[in-house]
Parts: structure tokens; sequence; C-alpha cells
């Protein structure tokens, strides 16, 4: 008789034991527990110990930290009809923990998916330069775009980063010539610049050297000067025109 109440008596303990283990949780600061009561919501708890009624109510842990979430590659067409490979990286977090787990099945999943249709999308809309040249604008557009759409899932997309955007080779040659096209054009016109402001001093230093009758033979001695300094056996003694035309006017008078 003693050993049938001791063995009750064990039986009680090992279920109260067990209903406390069941109904005793314990959250961690990042964590949030979603609670239902007979299938219905009760509320948001968390963090630090929890007490559950077993079988009455149920709970589902949330994690409340950033995720960061790898698009896989996607094949892009952009808006001048190239063809791309596009990958990217997104950041988000759940801000409701209880829209999370009822609007949608799968937070992961439905944010991973929505992420690859949305790149393909904002892409799509953008011409082959600017995902070239304008990754932060467009990283901005996607991260919008995202963050209205998981907004109803009390998810919050804080930042999108595009990572690679690789090209077939026959593109790469393309954008290689273009770029040296590129390149000898503004060499042109800085040379055609450089010209232009040459001439504009050459002219300046000409009606300086015109206000002064002496300035032009002094000009020549300098020249003479680095004529010589160079060890050349040519010397170069530059003669000012007005002497021929006076030559001319003496044997003129002369006759």
């Amino acid at each position: 008789m003693i050993f049938e109440i001791g063995i009750g008596i064990g039986g009680l303990l090992v279920l109260v034991l067990g209903l406390l283990a069941a109904a005793i949780h314990i959250l961690r600061e990042y964590e949030r527990g979603v609670v239902f009561q007979l299938g219905r919501f009760w509320g948001v708890r968390g963090p630090g110990l929890i007490i559950i009624i077993p079988v009455l109510q149920q709970m589902v842990r949330v994690d409340m930290r950033t995720v960061v979430l790898d698009v896989p590659t996607q094949d892009v067409i952009s808006r001048d009809n190239v063809s791309v490979k596009v990958n990217a990286v997104i950041y988000f977090r759940v801000v409701d923990p209880d829209k999370a787990i009822i609007q949608v099945a799968n937070f992961l999943e439905a944010t991973s998916q929505l992420a690859q249709t949305t790149l393909r999308s904002v892409l799509g809309k953008h011409e082959l330069d600017e995902m070239l040249a304008e990754r932060e604008r467009l990283n901005m557009d996607i991260q919008q775009a995202l963050d209205v759409q998981t907004d109803a899932w009390g998810i919050k997309v804080a930042n999108v980063e595009i990572k690679h955007v690789d090209l077939d080779e026959s593109m790469i040659r393309a954008i290689a010539r273009q770029a040296e096209a590129e390149r000898e054009r503004r060499a042109k016109i800085i040379h055609a610049e450089g010209e232009l402001q040459a001439s504009e001093k050459l002219q300046q230093a000409a009606f300086v050297l015109s206000q002064q009758a002496g300035a032009m033979q002094l000009r020549y001695m300098q020249t003479l000067s680095a004529i010589a300094g160079d060890k050349t056996s040519t010397i170069v003694f530059p003669l000012p025109v007005d002497i021929f035309s006076d030559l001319a006017a003496a044997r003129d008078g002369r006759r």
C-alpha cells in the first residue's frame, strides 16, 4: 500500500515538473514571444521570464536582430536591352512580431522571394550606365520598394547593397571601346582649349610688345642668348621687317 502511494506521489511530481517545464520560458533580450490562447492571438511577451498555460496557450519565438539576406544572382535586362547578372544583399529586421507571424507564413522566405523580384523590376527600369555609376541611388530605390511591401509583414528593410554587376565578354569589350573613344574626345577638347588659351596669350603679348619700339629688339636678343646657350653652330639673327621697308624706300628715292 505504501509502495503504491509512493508511486502515485512520484508520478504526480513528474507531471507537475513537466507542466512547469512547459509553462516556464526564458526569452533573451533580442527575442519576443507571440502568444496564442486557444488559437487566438493573445499578445507579445518578453524578454525575460515568461509563463505560458500549457495546452491552452502556445508561444512562437521571434528573433528581433537584423538579418543579413543574400539575394541570389538574377538575370536582368536593362532599359537599353543589355543582359546582365546582378546579385545583392539586404539587411532587415522584425519590428512587429505579431505581424511577422500572423500576416505571412514564413517571413524569411517571403522577404527573400520579394527581394529577388524587386531587384529585377527596379533595375530593369534603368540603363546599364546607371547600374554601374549610380549604385547608391539604385540601392535606395530598391530599399524603398521593399520597405513599402514588407511593412504589412512587420518587417523593416534597413539597407540594400548591390554587390556585383556581371557582363559578358562582348559587352565588356564594347564598353572598353566606348571608354577609349570618350578619353580621346576629352583629349582633343583639352588640346583645343590649350590652343585657344595660347593664342589669347600670344595676342596679349604681341599687343604689349607693340607698345614699345625697343621691346621687340630685346626679345630678339633674348632669343639669340637662348640659341647660343644650346652649343649649336647655327646662328639665327632676326631682322625686323621695317628695315627692309626703309631700304626699299631709300632705293626708290635715289632713283
